[in-house]
């Protein structure tokens, strides 16, 4: 076949069109999705705040720039605690906070961060993932026009700062102690006065008799705070043995994203709430060893045994009066505590009997 000027000038075009047709990219736009982001921590704050910059930097990379995330701190949106209505009403399209700040919106929500005698991290993502937690959240959720995933785990959680040495379950009675979550209300039925404060608020509190103890995290983040300053007494965990932080995204906001954003969220997700656990195992324990080298005046305590059967008590009173109410707190209850028995006969054979073993001298 032969071809003369007049007809390569013809094919020309259509051979440009198709250069261009292969040069495109694979997926099947380049638009770029924008995403607002409120969490309830102020701007850079350690260790949590690092999840939602590891978040914004992750989507960005894994989608080539069409997934943009921006971040607003409370010192922003001014509403630590509302996040949650932020993101259902589609204000903002994620919320990154914690589950049982919202028992006062829906009280199942509170079961999705940690529970007072409960799972330890690996043993609750492994619910989360494997033992239906994950659909049960979304049940929880769903009603509020909102997704939940988990956020970022702070591993076992110290007890608290308290003033004065904890003896008895008398010691309790009308003590004012900041402390969220299922463990106030057992607080409050041991006769304790539980509150909720902002983080910012916490120092002042404590300083100025406010409060009489506290629950923060633990080492990871109680050093940086002072709080070894006011209060002396330093108490080993009970209340949150694997405690979750939470992303919430607004339904129609994912929901607009293509698939495979969606998917490049979710698995950033899940990536960047693991980092937080390693990141405060990491941190807890450099702080510790500072605490056992330079602040040899803190009294690392643990409640005596008579306190803790009190408050065992009291938490199966509170979770039996709550099934009794309601089937959807019954079917969690059921599923964690089924759950646990099996998770926790592999933890003791397992990790538990490993540490008693290398222990021993």
């Amino acid at each position: 076949m032969k071809y003369n000027k007049q007809s390569m000038v013809k094919l020309m075009p259509v051979l440009a069109a198709l250069v261009l047709l292969i040069s495109q990219p694979i997926h099947a736009s380049d638009k770029v999705y924008r995403l607002k982001l409120a969490e309830t921590w102020q701007a850079n704050f350690p260790i949590f705040g690092d999840v939602t910059k590891n978040l914004a930097k992750m989507v960005k990379t894994m989608s080539n720039g069409r997934l943009i995330i921006r971040i607003d701190s409370k010192n922003k949106h001014k509403a630590p605690f509302g996040v949650f209505d932020m993101v259902k009403a589609g204000q903002y399209d994620i919320g990154h906070s914690a589950s049982y700040y919202w028992k006062g919106k829906d009280p199942n929500t509170l079961y999705f961060t940690t529970m007072p005698f409960g799972m330890i991290a690996p043993e609750q993502y492994a619910w989360f993932y494997y033992g239906g937690g994950m659909e049960l959240m979304q049940k929880v959720y769903s009603r509020h026009n909102i997704l939940s995933f988990p956020g970022g785990n702070t591993g076992n959680q110290m007890g608290g700062w308290f003033q004065k040495e904890i003896n008895s379950i008398k010691d309790l009675q009308g003590l004012k102690m900041r402390i969220p979550g299922f463990a106030g209300e057992v607080l409050a039925r041991v006769g304790a006065k539980p509150v909720n404060i902002p983080v910012g608020e916490l120092y002042t509190s404590l300083e100025k008799g406010t409060i009489d103890a506290l629950e923060w995290v633990g080492p990871s983040l109680d050093l940086r705070m002072g709080f070894h300053k006011i209060a002396p007494y330093y108490y080993t965990g009970w209340h949150e043995p694997g405690a979750e932080l939470q992303f919430l995204i607004n339904k129609r906001s994912f929901a607009r994203l293509p698939k495979d954003l969606q998917e490049i969220l979710k698995v950033a997700m899940r990536v960047v709430a693991y980092n937080m656990y390693a990141h405060s195992t990491h941190a807890s324990a450099k702080n510790w060893a500072m605490i056992k080298k330079d602040y040899p005046n803190i009294k690392v305590k643990s409640f005596p045994p008579a306190v803790l059967q009190a408050m065992k008590k009291a938490n199966q009173d509170l979770l039996a009066e709550r099934a009794a109410k309601d089937p959807l707190a019954k079917e969690i209850q059921e599923s964690q505590a089924e759950y646990l028995a099996k998770v926790r006969a592999w933890t003791n054979i397992s990790d538990k009997l490993y540490l008693d073993t290398v222990s021993r001298k």
